[in-house]
């Protein structure tokens, strides 16, 4: 069966998509991962055959339901899961409002559900379809799990304390302007009552927090004793956190790899409000949720994770008798803690089998003959390649100079490097059937049998 699976942003979605390629074409199935616009033109051009085409989220906005309905006509099954998935807040009723809609709904043919939470207030909001409501849990989570510590295995000289960034407002790659017009595109400032005073007032409390955790991280790396770690989302800027934090000892700024790496190999989590938390939730580490201020639109669910602390002093006593506990518990045998009750309405763990097995089996149910034809991979792989020259011509000619960005979700894929995370999924799932993994272009990756 031919699988489409479309990345947006890599530094979140790629080694959970290579998750599920990895297993989807040990079971036969040819598998491509790439951006949307390669994989949509392939099929409107007849290069890439029917298929499932699976998309990170059903948000309402009419470019995307267009390009949806484009994809249906092709004859591809659209299926989803939302890769925000609404784990930071109790509740997903705000989520549905934002993220889904009934004829978003409508369009899949199935939309996977990271675990209670979320199936429920979906089958309760789209009763029309709640046959094609599936609770499978995340991917990502599957990740998480002990059998795929070794996946993010790395050694570091020196223990570090990770600090995510997750405050948006003027550190991200887009304006104010540019977020407000997506969210109008929408409909999301018409549909969700005072959603714009909201965010203008969240975006007011990020501005102050990032203030706080700057003046925390100077205060901090006056240590000798560990490192830190800052880690900004993906959709913030970088060299902006540069310039606030220029020349701070102990500092480093990073942006390599899945945060799960920086989780895995850290001795604490310092953070507001980030999805971090249930991360290192999973790989038992501690959590500190700093909250200097009462903030009238945090992340209620992310913060309740942490030991809450409210000042620098507290904050650099709590880390110090974490790090004494860690060294300590590095000579000791490591205790097997449960998962916090919070997080069992919010995430579906089944121990006997991977959410990528369990969507894979889903897309199999779907297996039709139009679903099996050999797709014309040379004329695709030449397509992708006039796009490329097509994209830097366009560039090139253009009138108006733009701010340029690069393409910030999803750089050019590092080959050795992704082939290295393949080879150890197949390790990890004791895959026996030798796999092939072609490059298409920069940004496209088939996966099948050899």
């Amino acid at each position: 069966m031919n699988i489409y699976i479309s990345i947006e942003t890599v530094l979140r979605e790629l080694d959970s998509k290579l998750l599920l390629a990895v297993v989807a074409a040990s079971r036969g199935h040819e598998v491509i991962v790439s951006d949307t616009e390669s994989i949509f033109k392939g099929l409107n051009r007849k290069f890439l055959r029917p298929g499932i085409f699976h998309v990170k989220s059903l948000t309402p906005g009419e470019a995307k339901i267009d390009r949806h309905n484009a994809i249906i006509n092709n004859g591809c099954k659209l299926t989803s899961i939302d890769e925000e998935g609404g784990l930071v807040d109790y509740g997903y009723e705000r989520m549905i409002k934002q993220r889904y809609s009934a004829l978003t709904v409508k369009q899949a043919s199935a939309v996977f559900a990271w675990g209670p939470d979320d199936f429920n207030a979906l089958k309760k909001s789209f009763r029309n379809h709640y046959k094609k409501i599936y609770m499978t849990g995340s991917p990502r989570v599957d990740l998480w799990r002990p059998n795929f510590y070794d996946y993010w295995k790395k050694n570091f000289k020196k223990p570090y304390l990770l600090i995510p960034s997750n405050f948006g407002a003027g550190l991200s790659f887009l304006s104010f302007y540019e977020k407000m017009k997506i969210r109008k595109k929408r409909g999301q400032l018409d549909k969700i009552p005072k959603h714009l005073d909201n965010l203008i007032q969240r975006e007011a409390e990020q501005f102050k927090l990032i203030s706080y955790f700057i003046k925390a991280i100077k205060y901090l790396s006056k240590t000798k004793k560990y490192n830190i770690v800052l880690r900004p989302h993906p959709t913030e800027n970088i060299e902006i956190w540069k310039i606030l934090i220029d020349n701070i000892p102990n500092l480093t700024v990073i942006r390599e790899d899945n945060i799960s790496l920086w989780v895995k190999n850290a001795f604490a989590i310092m953070h507001n409000g980030c999805t971090t938390a249930l991360e290192a939730s999973f790989f038992k580490k501690p959590i500190i949720t700093y909250a200097p201020f009462k903030a009238y639109h945090d992340r209620k669910l992310a913060n309740d994770l942490g030991q809450k602390v409210t000042s620098i002093n507290g904050l650099s006593k709590k880390i110090d008798n974490i790090l004494f506990s860690y060294l300590k518990k590095k000579k000791q045998k490591k205790i097997n803690q449960p998962l916090p009750k919070i997080l069992v309405n919010k995430i579906f763990v089944d121990e006997k089998e991977t959410a990528a097995k369990k969507m894979i089996k889903v897309w199999e149910s779907f297996s039709e003959d139009n679903l099996l034809k050999p797709n014309n991979w040379f004329l695709f792989k030449c397509s992708l390649k006039i796009m490329k020259l097509n994209g830097m011509r366009s560039q090139m000619f253009k009138r108006k100079p733009k701010i340029n960005r690069g393409n910030f979700k999803f750089p050019p894929f590092e080959r050795e490097k992704i082939l290295f995370k393949i080879d150890k999924l197949i390790k990890i799932l004791k895959i026996e059937q030798k796999l092939n993994c072609e490059f298409l272009s920069d940004r496209t990756l088939l996966i099948k049998k050899k």
